[in-house]
Order: C-alpha cells, then sequence, then structure tokens
C-alpha cells in the first residue's frame, strides 16, 4: 500500500475524490469526470465493499453483474493466498511464511477489508522479528487509518510505533513518522504541535505516499502561520530555502506567507481569499475551515493594531482594503470572544489597543487566586466551629 517512486499512495488518492464527490462547492461537470474516475479506480483494486457503499449512498450506479465479478475475484485470489501460506507453513521457512501472510494483509487492504485487513497484519506481526519490518506494518496500519479517517486506530498506530523506536528503529523510518504524525495533528486541529512536526521533517521528507512534496509545503506555511512567532516564522518558513523552492507551485501560498510577514495587509486578504477555496476542498483541513479562517485573521490583526496604542478605524480599513463597517464587525466579535485586546471608542471611529503586561496578569491572578483561597477557608472555618 506504500507509494512507489515518489507517488501518492492509490487509495488516499481514491478517498479525495470521494471527499470531492460528496462536497457541495464542487461543480456538477466535475463531478460526472471525478465519478468515473472513482469508478474506474474502485474497479481496478477491486473494491467490492467500498462499491456496494458507494452505491447505497447513491454517489455511483450500482451494476450489479460488475459487483459480482469483483467478489469472484476476490474470493479467487483469497483462496490462492491461503493456498500459498498452507505451503511455506508445510515447505519454506520463517521467512516465507511471513511474507505469504504479509501479501494477505497487503491484498486485504487493496480491496478495502478494513476488519480483515487490520487482523491479517496483526497476524503477520506474529510472524515478524525485525524492528523495521514491524514499522512497516504500522505504517500500513496508519494509510489505512487515513483512508478512512479513523482517528482512534491513527492514534493507537503512532503510540506503538514510537514504542517500537525504543527497541531501535532507523532515522528513515522516524522522519516519516514524523509526516504522519503532523497530519495527523493537523487533522485533529492540534496546529501548533503540526507545524513543528512538519518543519522538523522539511529536509528529510521522502513521505510521498501521504501526499506530494508541495502538498506538505501548503500544510507547513498554513500551519505555522498561526502557530510561530514572526522571529520563528522568518528563519523556519519565510527564509527556508526548501520552501523556497517549491512554494511558487502552490497558488497564492507565496504571497499569503509574505504579505503578511512584511505587513502588506491588503495583498493578504486579496491571496488569502484565493486560498479558502483550497482549504474548502482538502479532506484533512476542510472540517477546520471557519476555526482556521478566524485564527488567521486573529494572528493578522493582532500583528496589525501591536504597532499602535490607538489607531483610527478607517485607517485599519484602509490598511486592509475594506471597509469600516466590516472592520467594526470584524473586531467586535475578536474582541468580545477575548481573541483580541482592544476597545472601540465608536464616537470618536478609534481603536484603542490595551495589550496585557505579563507581570500584571500575573498580579491580577495572584489577587484572585488568593480570593477565592480565602472564601474557602472561612466556609471551612465555619464547618468546624459547627
Amino acid at each position: 500500500m506504500e507509494g512507489q517512486d515518489g507517488k501518492q499512495e492509490p487509495h488516499l488518492v481514491l478517498a479525495h475524490k470521494i471527499f470531492l464527490l460528496t462536497h457541495p462547492d464542487v461543480e456538477d461537470i466535475d463531478k460526472v469526470r471525478l465519478r468515473d474516475e472513482v469508478v474506474s479506480t474502485v474497479q481496478s483494486l477491486d473494491m467490492d465493499s467500498l462499491y456496494e457503499s458507494l452505491a447505497s449512498d447513491s454517489l455511483i450506479e450500482r451494476d450489479q453483474g460488475l459487483l459480482d465479478e469483483m467478489r469472484k475475484r476476490n474470493e479467487e485470489e483469497i483462496k490462492k493466498l491461503d493456498e500459498k501460506i498452507v505451503d511455506a507453513e508445510e515447505n519454506l521457512g520463517e521467512s516465507e511464511v511471513r511474507e505469504a501472510h504479509l501479501a494477505k494483509s497487503l491484498f486485504y487492504i487493496q480491496i478495502g477489508c478494513k476488519e480483515k485487513a487490520l487482523e491479517q497484519l496483526k497476524l503477520t506481526e506474529s510472524k515478524t522479528v525485525a524492528v523495521g519490518q514491524k514499522m512497516d506494518l504500522v505504517f500500513y496500519t496508519l494509510q489505512l487509518g487515513f483512508f478512512y479517517l479513523d482517528f482512534d486506530l491513527i492514534s493507537k498506530s503512532i503510540d506503538k510505533a514510537k514504542n517500537l523506536f525504543e527497541e531501535g528503529g532507523d532515522w528513515e523510518r522516524k522522519n516519516r513518522l514524523k509526516v504522519y504524525e503532523g497530519l495527523y495533528c493537523m487533522s485533529t486541529r492540534n496546529f501548533k504541535k503540526a507545524a513543528n512536526l512538519f518543519l522538523d521533517s522539511i529536509s528529510t521528507f521522502t513521505t510521498y505516499e501521504l501526499f506530494p512534496y508541495d502538498t506538505f509545503i501548503f500544510y507547513t506555511v498554513l500551519t505555522s502561520i498561526i502557530s510561530l512567532d514572526r522571529v520563528s516564522l522568518k528563519q523556519k518558513v519565510v527564509d527556508a530555502p526548501e520552501i523556497l523552492a517549491v512554494i511558487g507551485k502552490v497558488p497564492y501560498l507565496s504571497e499569503f506567507l509574505n504579505s503578511l510577514y512584511q505587513c502588506q495587509y491588503k495583498s493578504f486578504f486579496s491571496a488569502f481569499s484565493g486560498l479558502t477555496e483550497q482549504i474548502k476542498l482538502d479532506r484533512y483541513l476542510q472540517p477546520h475551515f471557519r476555526f482556521y479562517m478566524r485564527e488567521v485573521r486573529t494572528v493578522i490583526y493582532s500583528q496589525f493594531l501591536e504597532s499602535y496604542k490607538s489607531v483610527t478605524m478607517e485607517a485599519m480599513a484602509t490598511a486592509f482594503g475594506v471597509t469600516v463597517d466590516f472592520i467594526d464587525l470584524e473586531l467586535s466579535r475578536f474582541i468580545a470572544a477575548g481573541k483580541l485586546h482592544c476597545k472601540i471608542d465608536k464616537v470618536a471611529g478609534v481603536l484603542e489597543t490595551n495589550r496585557p503586561d505579563a507581570k500584571n496578569a500575573l498580579y491580577q491572578a495572584t489577587i484572585k487566586q488568593g480570593d477565592f483561597l480565602l472564601n474557602r477557608i472561612q466556609k471551612l472555618s465555619r464547618v468546624i466551629d459547627l
């Protein structure tokens, strides 16, 4: 199930196409093409269970003859694989027995039988001694988890891989695991950890089975922008040669990153609107679309306001290329949510920043905790007096 020669794993390509097929923002004419591609891939891989599921959801038209043919071919292939396992156990060595079991595991993964694949992978693991080979089995399980977006399976597999690395393991597999874990963190909205893992893997990226390198850079930049401070962003992202070599291949991404760092807010909003479509149509980012949009706007508004003690609403609206009413509505939401430290003087049309002082915040927290403790002591004393 591993991508060969730098190519993305076919099952994950298929999963993304199925996601687009169900997406309301994808044009009907594109869905016709996607439907044909999905049926072609499912048929070539003999994924009978998935075919039946897609037909039941009315995503593709059901062809009972085709479904029966796929089932028949799968039954014949499983029978052959079972015969090879028996032959290996009776006539060959332990290595050949393991290879026969692995072949059956990979076949179940190919045809999309999740439960049987996991069961067979477990059986294959019991025949495996080398840590590296056990790690490869974990990677197969992780790919299966990402195909079905089974985050519980992914989380357990990542923990299992880390435990295996304590026994040994090469750096190439360790670096690959960082990308898998980064993708898991991004998919579960832990953008800060995802950014750190992706940045650690930039110069050693070999995980082409998950996604192409330009997609990896896309994820790295997006997660870094809302996770890193300006100094770290400059060092690790803006000036990173690996990112500079690829960033131009992703539409709007270079403008998005550089306009943020160079404080070109009007250009930033223009690039940001161009990127929203890509984020919305990404299988891993789409569930966090609204959250990510809020976080990016928090970063850019905070950066602008950091330079001022007070600034007119009109000046800020001009800098961002939007109307005063839009800025007023936007900022009022972020201020109410505690995301921005400023207040709006509606009469004067001015924004006044009130950035919290770290020492003052600590003093206020200490006073608050002290009051809480005194109240608890008084309540306790009343109970003791009784």
